[in-house]
């Protein structure tokens, strides 16, 4: 199963462009055992909740620390293995709490955006918080954009709340933070983002067209 990589509606509308000092971190988790299989096959490997490679541990490592001057106050992850593994580590390393949110998840789209139940998530991260997490929190097969778009949309209506914008990573996928924000990411890019205006701008690689979804 392929995906085409083209222009979409964001939960910003218009495509944006421009950073703000009231921006948010978005990061990309770093690379998965699906992002590898599927970089070989261009299908789905039927790789179900797949954790990070070790070029993904690494890749978390250079995340945290081009973060660590940024001053953050606390990470909010995705529930998937391969963002909780990208956020303990960037936790770890820079000394942040992390907070465990749905909202981020994926586009459900291939075999990897089916999650891990909360209770196993709980055995395996017993220090994160996870009882507002359902025990079956990934949605259904998105047969469109506007499941993710939506999300999109709920989580930038959440962020602009916010009075700590600038202090606060985010950890999550390929297809939130395009619905997010426009932009398509490699794995572990960080992307600066203001919730009021919508205004974005990725501080690594961007718009690759050869970035591996999900």
């Amino acid at each position: 199963m392929s995906r085409t990589i083209r222009r979409h509606p964001t939960a910003a509308g218009a495509l944006p462009t421009a950073g703000d000092i009231h921006s948010m971190f978005l990061i990309r988790h770093g690379q998965s055992e699906f992002n590898v299989a599927f970089a070989q096959t261009r299908t789905d490997p039927g790789i179900i909740d797949p954790g990070l490679t070790e070029l993904g541990r690494a890749q978390a490592l250079a995340a945290a620390a081009q973060l660590s001057d940024r001053g953050l106050l606390r990470l909010i992850a995705s529930p998937y293995t391969r963002a909780l593994q990208t956020a303990s580590i960037i936790a770890e390393v820079l000394e942040l709490p992390i907070e465990v949110q749905p909202v981020l998840g994926e586009h459900a789209f291939f075999t990897c955006d089916i999650g891990s139940p909360r209770s196993e998530l709980q055995k395996r991260w017993p220090h994160l918080a996870l009882d507002h997490v359902p025990e079956i929190w990934w949605p259904d097969t998105e047969v469109n954009e506007d499941g993710v778009t939506l999300r999109a949309a709920e989580f930038r209506a959440i962020a602009t709340g916010f009075d700590d914008h600038s202090r606060i990573g985010v950890v999550s996928h390929w297809g939130f933070i395009r619905a997010l924000t426009g932009h398509e990411v490699a794995n572990c890019a960080i992307v600066e983002f203001d919730p009021g205006p919508g205004s974005a701008v990725c501080l690594t690689q961007s718009e690759l067209a050869r970035s591996e979804p999900a």
